[in-house]
């Protein structure tokens, strides 16, 4: 086999194979131990269920995805609250909607400790295969054919992205054999010497990243290219490689015909856009039916802490540039001046004065946007997708950032995919950066795609992140 092939798709079936063994170990294992059942007495079937929401809820943070980085304490985070939301679906199904005298149901306690052994068992060994697979990956590097401001850019995505020591540039359109730039070293080796490393082993790649100008290919490349594509070196055109490696759109590529590209069947498919709404309703209004007790409370401690309304209002911009306005708890005083700030008063700043004291918590809660299913409930939002701008920065963004007008395609979200994947924006870099997330979304919308992000969603409120 090639050493370009990639095991990801059998390191993805291992995690698979490994969570089930795992649930079905556990579950009887504490079965026997608890006596609900004779030891060596197997059950199965009615861990089908519980397999499956397990399964569900883990890919839908990425724990199949062998680019996810799994060492840190996000990725632990995460992982505990998909399986603690697991946990509490099979006890739903097992307590309320399927009484029907399985095992299950003889004792809690066994889903419980179950659910807690299979937390801790199931992220250890995510956590040893990804340093098992991250030692290899890191003696491979990424390379880059393109001009050579174009692999400036890369090394400065890549740099923020954490890969920039493993990228090699090959700067093309200045001679017929390119130089080449390996890594922050003044090294340089012409383009063929470097092929041939690729093709006898001694140098090992990721993938092949290709800027999508038309000269950025010459005819003695394309060739060579070619060639190492069928010997399996992984290949992306520089769109496909940001949407593949980071799940955002390089807003280089974006132009006023980007949208008549494939996806977008958000926009396209009507049965989508419906069966999203019917989704938003149900939901909004069971979430302000949970929610109204949390939402009492609040509004008594923000009139018992500081005078003024307790619903905050302003004007935000939403589908097809429509203006609404959106409700919140009020979070900040009434009585503060502005100039009190450093920077631009418009954004909030960390340690922000005019935050009150149950202000922070209302927003480290996320308590403070409930409101706004309200406003999903009257049309002029949905639980997800991207954030709702304030009318006055949005014109600033519309004259400083093209297309920047693409985002209001779709209803703006209480939460969205650029929510989850980028902090709090306080300037024009941000919002650009924060851009890139939100066509993403915009463009590769799925349900599967949503229900991800409330799972996220509900890590980010349970850990307090954000402002």
């Amino acid at each position: 086999m090639s050493p370009y092939i990639k095991p990801r798709r059998t390191q993805s079936l291992i995690l698979l194979a490994l969570d089930i063994v795992v649930m079905v170990g556990s579950f009887n294992t504490l079965q026997w131990l608890r006596g609900v059942s004779a030891y060596g007495s197997w059950i199965i079937e009615p861990l089908i269920a519980p397999i499956f929401v397990t399964i569900a809820a883990i890919y839908l943070i990425d724990g199949y995805r062998s680019r996810t980085e799994m060492m840190g304490a996000d990725y632990t985070s995460q992982h505990f609250v998909a399986i603690a939301i697991a946990a509490l679906l099979t006890l739903l199904m097992t307590f309320v909607f399927n009484t029907d005298g399985t095992p299950l149901e003889q004792s809690r306690g066994v889903i419980m400790v179950s659910f807690i052994t299979i937390g801790f068992v199931t992220l250890s060994y995510r956590r040893s295969i990804h340093r098992l697979s991250d030692q290899n990956r890191s003696t491979r590097f990424f390379l880059f054919i393109g001009d050579r401001d174009s692999c400036r850019s890369f090394r400065e995505v890549c740099e923020q992205n954490g890969i920039h020591q493993r990228v090699i540039c090959a700067v093309t359109g200045e001679t017929t054999q390119p130089p080449i730039e390996l890594g922050n070293e003044d090294l340089f080796k012409d383009y063929q010497s470097v092929v041939d490393e690729i093709r006898d082993g001694t140098l090992l790649v990721e993938a092949v990243v290709i800027k999508e100008s038309a000269g950025a290919v010459r005819d003695f490349l394309a060739d060579d290219l070619t060639e190492l594509y069928f010997r399996g070196v992984p290949t992306f055109t520089l769109e496909l490689f940001f949407e593949t490696y980071w799940r955002k759109i390089p807003l280089y590529r974006i132009n006023h015909t980007w949208l008549f590209q494939e996806g977008f069947e958000i926009a396209r498919t009507p049965v989508f856009a419906r069966a999203k709404r019917i989704v938003d309703i149900t939901l909004s209004t069971i979430g302000l039916m949970v929610f109204a007790p949390f939402l009492a409370l609040a509004a008594v401690a923000i009139k018992l802490t500081d005078p003024g309304p307790i619903l905050f209002r302003q004007t935000r911009i939403g589908r097809n540039r429509e203006p609404f306005s959106i409700l919140k708890l009020r979070s900040m005083r009434t009585t503060l001046p502005a100039d009190t700030t450093s920077g631009d008063s418009r954004y909030t700043q960390e340690n922000d004065p005019r935050i009150t004291r149950v202000g922070q918590i209302l927003r480290k809660s996320r308590l403070d946007e409930v409101p706004q299913l309200w406003n999903v409930i009257r049309g002029e939002m949905s639980l997800i997708g991207p954030r709702a701008e304030w009318d006055e920065l949005v014109e600033d963004y519309q004259a400083e950032i093209p297309c920047y007008h693409f985002r209001h395609l779709v209803r703006p979200g209480v939460t969205g995919w650029a929510q989850i994947n980028y902090p709090y924006g306080a300037s024009i870099d941000d919002t650009l950066r924060k851009l890139e997330y939100d066509l993403y979304y915009i463009r590769h919308f799925s349900f599967v795609m949503d229900a991800a992000i409330v799972l996220r969603t509900v890590h980010l409120m349970l850990f307090g992140k954000g402002r």
